[in-house]
């Protein structure tokens, strides 16, 4: 209004004034007509100037009274959102107050929400030299972990696989074996407690590579010159050693270790995973008075994204006949390297020592390297090409007794996805000195994780 005004004021002052020059020209005529007009021309522009003001002033308080409603407009927007964050507040108070009540009701933690099932399973189909062509196995590996609290865990491994019976009878069997069953306590972040029965960790390849994690459907032959699991307990974890990644992982553990068949320190009698702490009567107790102590120290060293080095040694002694007087001993040197996203190469050297009654002391040893690459790293962008990985081993073993064998495997792994694996491998096992380790293998293995 104020701008209005003035404007308004300005008009009238123009107009006075034109009208001033108009009685000035009829009073005097010392002004010529050129004069006058040209007075009379700057106060029509400046008739003109006023009403382009005014209209610009008419369009500001358009904007002005628009840009208010806009203001009102978000005000009540706002008001509304206002209301109902109160009312999701309120509601998400009740059901937190809920929450609580139920908490106090029910104790203890939820069975549905900690405990998972994990596994894996096998088809095989193969032939050896001399026999004829068959499904050679079928296996189904589940894994059962609970979760009781932030720091107690318990998990347990079973194999269930059907074979034949043995020659001379019919039908089939299906038989269940416990691979591990373990409690894990979590001291702190670098040390953990384990009790049960244990994987033991002589190497790495019993705890990350056995069953389908494995490239190749069976065991490298010197992993049977030691103990798979144990009854006993366990402490392990991993240290970190500055900021590059690196750390140090360990595990010292206790366990019945190896047994006796007959009681007696024989050669022959030798029993690697049959000590668990319950004799065959029925009677309680360790088949020998003390045992066996040991464990592994791990190196790992990450040199850039997807490459990487670890080491490690482990090892396991103890006493093994019933008297107690016979030790036996292993040693494994483990070795892993990843060569960017899609090479790899690992492999062990076993060296055990056995005292015995009848034959001193012998030393059973092998060692294994296995070698994958994937054909994706290869860039074809071909989609049969890029699932498929190369995988070569070589293993040997030698029982310290006059036996030994050599074993060279090739094949392939198939991935229709990260846990449904086909592998195809062909093995030549050669051996001057024994016929069981002396063979030609083709076998095919359907794998899935779960």
């Amino acid at each position: 209004m104020k701008i209005r005004f003035q404007i308004s004021l300005l008009r009238v002052c123009s107009f006075a004034f034109a009208f001033a020059l108009a009685l000035a020209s009829s009073a005097s005529a010392a002004v010529s007509d050129d004069e006058f007009n040209a007075l009379k021309d700057l106060v029509t522009k400046q008739g003109q100037r006023l009403d382009q003001l005014e209209k610009t002033h008419q369009l500001a308080q358009e904007k002005l009274q628009q840009n208010q409603k806009t203001h009102e407009q978000d005000q009540q927007q706002i008001q509304k959102l206002q209301q109902q964050l109160d009312q999701t507040q309120k509601t998400a108070d009740a059901a937190q107050q809920k929450a609580d009540t139920a908490a106090q009701v029910v104790q203890g933690p939820s069975a549905t929400h900690n405990f998972t099932m994990v596994g894996d399973a096998e088809v095989q189909f193969g032939k050896v030299d001399g026999s004829h062509s068959a499904f050679a196995l079928a296996d189904f590996a589940p894994i059962f972990l609970f979760r009781a609290h932030d720091n107690i865990l318990f998990e347990a491994g079973f194999d269930i696989n059907l074979q034949n019976n043995a020659p001379g009878s019919s039908g089939a069997t299906t038989s269940i074996g416990l691979s591990f069953a373990q409690l894990d306590y979590l001291l702190n972040d670098y040390a953990t407690l384990i009790g049960g029965y244990m994987v033991l960790p002589l190497g790495t390849y019993s705890e990350r590579a056995a069953g389908w994690l494995n490239k190749i459907p069976d065991d490298p032959l010197p992993r049977d010159l030691l103990p798979g699991a144990g009854a006993g307990a366990q402490v392990r974890g991993a240290i970190g050693l500055g900021d590059s990644g690196q750390h140090l992982t360990y595990a010292i553990y206790g366990a019945n270790g190896p047994g006796s068949v007959d009681g007696t320190g024989n050669h022959d009698q030798l029993d690697l995973d049959g000590n668990v702490g319950i004799k065959s009567d029925g009677t309680f107790g360790n088949l020998h008075g003390s045992p066996s102590a040991g464990g592994r120290i791990g190196w790992f060293y990450p040199l850039k994204s997807h490459y990487d080095l670890e080491l490690g040694l482990s090892g396991q002694t103890g006493p093994w006949d019933n008297a107690g007087n016979r030790l036996w001993s292993a040693g494994v040197l483990d070795a892993a390297v990843h060569i960017g996203p899609f090479a790899e190469i690992k492999g062990e050297y076993i060296h055990s020592w056995v005292e015995t009654d009848d034959v001193g002391t012998f030393k059973p040893h092998g060692w294994w390297i296995q070698g994958a690459y994937k054909l994706a790293g290869l860039h074809l962008e071909l989609p049969v090409v890029n699932n498929l990985e190369l995988v070569g081993r070589y293993d040997t073993i030698n029982d310290g007794l006059g036996v030994n064998g050599d074993r060279y495997t090739f094949g392939y792994v198939y991935y229709f996805s990260n846990t449904l694996l086909f592998e195809g491998d062909y093995e030549v096992a050669k051996s001057a000195t024994s016929d069981d380790l002396k063979h030609n293998r083709l076998v095919f293995q359907l794998s899935y994780g779960f």
